[in-house]
């Protein structure tokens, strides 16, 4: 663990209680590589309003999403579970019957329970059947107020946004769109007298890519690039205006704000779907659908002013599954003893601690490029594994059949690697480290067996 930095500047929990609960805002880019900011190392792309939040808190190294796909990684985030525990499986197609059940627990149900407004603003990709009351809504999670689209829209004049349940007609980029409602929401339409929860989940830079004429000629000298590279400058700027706001209303020293990403970047793929998509995994191997570290590992960004120092580098393991526990510690609301989480609360970073992580971080994932594979990262080790399934093809859409093939998955053709040493997972040091590999091993099978125990069955 790195620190840059010293103490922290104020004390905010008393005995586990909160002495005055803090404001939290989640905001979700979606396919943001690991390397597409400057402050992680983008020679080119503009991003001075992140950058600048990055250097008022803490910046994370090593932050992971809960799945290298869109759907599971957000279902993981707002419940503290792997994914699969709730039958979050793959990405979900319109008309899907997958979804988020409603039985699930989320950040925004505990903290509506203890007293907190609640609001959801921008993609919600959490149901197959979007609005209608057939499936679980932003509002059967825990949100008073939402605003938001199924799933990702082309960024120009989108068509397919709801508020509270009724068609909303939006002209403009998406980022602006997102960023206007969030900031309306936070000046005009919350109540003040209660502390609040914000999930901002923007659409860029997701395909279909559309970005401003006046950014992308900024870039006219980096080719097909261009509009992607506009594209994350765009969600720059929204993200800016919405903490300027917090700024402005005099929130943030009570606000704590996280910024992260769904998944790493998308593959480009000419004449695909995903052919503007030029985004950055930084030095790792792999990208958004594949289980190495540039399809999960991405930006992560706490800002807390006045209780976070600012201008910290952090290489503390976490994933966005950490969130509902840290949130649900800070803010003293007791998370039900029957819930089984995956994430563990690493508050204690934000006050120069170390954790304690009773359960090391994992994932699964049964459509990847590369096959079904589970893996883990304990310490410096990841160590993967494929499932044994058999022959296994996809028509790119997910079937509830599939759940019979994921949940008669076993674990084989393990390797390990130490992602310190190794960051481009290239060699496999199973043999090195016998005792490391044994170890491992056995906790990956054991957890690999706990979820897919749990794995639901969905409706045809």
């Amino acid at each position: 663990m790195i620190f840059i930095g010293c103490s922290i500047l104020s004390v905010f929990v008393l005995n586990g209680q909160s002495k005055n609960p803090p404001n939290i805002i989640i905001i979700v880019a979606d396919d943001l590589g690991f390397g597409d900011l400057r402050s992680y190392g983008h020679p080119f792309i503009k991003t001075p309003n992140l950058d600048r939040l990055a250097e008022e808190g803490m910046k994370m190294t090593e932050c992971y999403a809960s799945s290298p796909m869109c759907s599971p990684s957000r279902a993981g985030l707002l419940t503290g579970r792997i994914p699969y525990r709730t039958g979050v499986y793959d990405w979900i197609a319109p008309d899907s019957t997958m979804y988020l059940p409603k039985k699930e627990v989320t950040i925004a149900s505990l903290l509506k329970k203890g007293g907190y407004q609640t609001a959801s603003v921008g993609k919600w990709h959490l149901n197959g059947k979007f609005n209608v009351p057939e499936q679980p809504q932003p509002n059967d999670h825990g949100f008073d107020y939402w605003f938001g689209c199924q799933y990702s829209l082309k960024h120009l004049d989108p068509d397919g946004f709801f508020r509270n349940g009724e068609p909303v007609t939006t002209k403009g980029y998406a980022a602006d769109i997102v960023a206007d409602e969030a900031i309306d929401w936070l000046e005009h339409k919350r109540n003040f007298s209660q502390p609040f929860f914000q999930y901002i989940a923007f659409l860029e830079p997701h395909e279909p890519i559309f970005s401003p004429p006046g950014l992308t000629e900024q870039y006219v000298g980096h080719g097909k690039n261009a509009e992607y590279y506009a594209n994350v400058a765009n969600l720059d700027q929204a993200v800016g205006r919405i903490i300027k706001k917090l700024d402005d209303l005099n929130l943030s020293e009570n606000t704590l704000v996280f910024f992260t990403s769904d998944n790493g970047p998308a593959q480009y793929t000419p004449n695909g779907y995903f052919n503007k998509s030029h985004g950055s995994a930084g030095p790792y191997k792999g990208y958004k659908r594949h289980m190495f570290e540039g399809g999960l590992r991405v930006p992560g960004i706490f800002r807390w002013k006045g209780t976070i120092v600012p201008g910290q580098t952090n290489e503390t393991p976490m994933a966005n599954t950490d969130l509902l526990p840290t949130i649900c510690k800070l803010t003293g609301i007791k998370i039900p003893k029957y819930l089984k989480l995956d994430g563990t609360d690493i508050g204690p970073i934000f006050y120069n601690k170390e954790i304690k992580r009773k359960k090391a971080l994992h994932w699964h994932f049964y459509d990847p490029w590369g096959g079904p594979q589970s893996l883990l990262r304990e310490g410096d080790f990841i160590l993967g594994a494929q499932w044994n399934v058999g022959d296994f093809h996809k028509n790119g859409r997910f079937h509830p059949n599939e759940v019979s093939i994921i949940k008669s998955a076993e674990l084989t053709d393990f390797k390990l690697y130490n992602i310190k040493k190794d960051v481009h997972q290239d060699t496999d040091i199973s043999e090195m480290e016998p005792q490391i590999f044994k170890k491992l091993k056995k906790a990956l099978i054991a957890l690999h067996n706990d979820v897919i125990i749990e794995a639901p069955y969905i409706q045809n």
